[in-house]
């Protein structure tokens, strides 16, 4: 009960259940949609979903001063290329947050004298761009762990049994191929940081390509996707030692 306390009282703690809920609430509005006798459900759940889209944004009014501060810290870092990836994610994010910000003040009536449609173009290209750069982190974060893996003994010991034990495959399929397979699944559980970092990110994905136009995806498939990267936000962020460093 205590960590449940402690969770919803952060403002980030809180953020993550409301976007949790909030793509929960697409998800069960993409799926009864066509269900005739729950039109009054979905209708509250569509105003349920507005409504906690609203107060999100809300929350949110701080985070672009949050988001400078970590880019100031990650330009601090020895790795060039997580320097450069953290940095280039974290100032992109903070741009994103300025326009969902002045989204925000048009919904309320505080700003009039602008475009809506291009403000929230921009914001989730903004969105998309951290998005890409927290990938590249990750992809760079696995191919390090990859090639120590690699220079380890036990491992290469370990790969070889597997690929001994699997004759079937390494006929149907390039052994190298499957070798690659291996390490990379290998690489991923022993570093469950990293792989909910990856998954997530994936996930969150597909909103702002949806939303830009890129690649079309149903209501359903966001919903989804969001509703997941949500519940791996909740669980790295009530568990330290799953949140992935730097």
């Amino acid at each position: 009960m205590d960590a449940v306390v402690k969770f919803t009282s952060q403002s980030q703690g809180r953020d993550r259940i409301f976007r949790a809920t909030q793509y929960a609430c697409a998800l069960s509005i993409y799926l009864l949609r066509n269900n005739t006798d729950r039109k009054d459900l979905v209708a509250k759940l569509q105003s349920l979903e507005s409504n906690i889209s609203a107060g999100r944004k809300l929350l949110r009014l701080g985070n672009t001063a949050n988001s400078i501060v970590a880019a100031k810290q990650t330009m601090k870092l020895s790795d060039r290329v997580l320097c450069l990836c953290l940095t280039a994610a974290n100032i992109n994010r903070a741009l994103y947050f300025i326009c969902d910000n002045v989204l925000w003040a048009r919904n309320v009536g505080l700003i009039r004298s602008i475009d809506k449609e291009r403000w929230s173009i921009h914001a989730f290209r903004y969105y998309l761009f951290s998005l890409v750069m927290n990938l590249t982190r990750d992809l760079y974060v696995i191919s390090q762990l990859m090639m120590h893996k690699v220079r380890d003994n036990r491992f290469k010991w370990k790969m070889n049994q597997h690929l001994k034990e699997c004759p079937e495959v390494a006929e149907v399929t390039i052994p190298e191929l499957d070798a690659l397979v291996f390490l990379l699944l290998e690489t991923l559980r022993s570093e469950p940081t990293v792989a909910l970092d990856t998954v997530k990110n994936i996930c969150d994905l597909f909103i702002p390509l949806d939303k830009l136009g890129i690649y079309k995806s149903s209501a359903g498939v966001v919903g989804f996707c969001g509703f997941i990267s949500s519940l791996i936000g909740i669980l790295t962020f009530a568990r330290s030692t799953l949140r992935i460093k730097p």
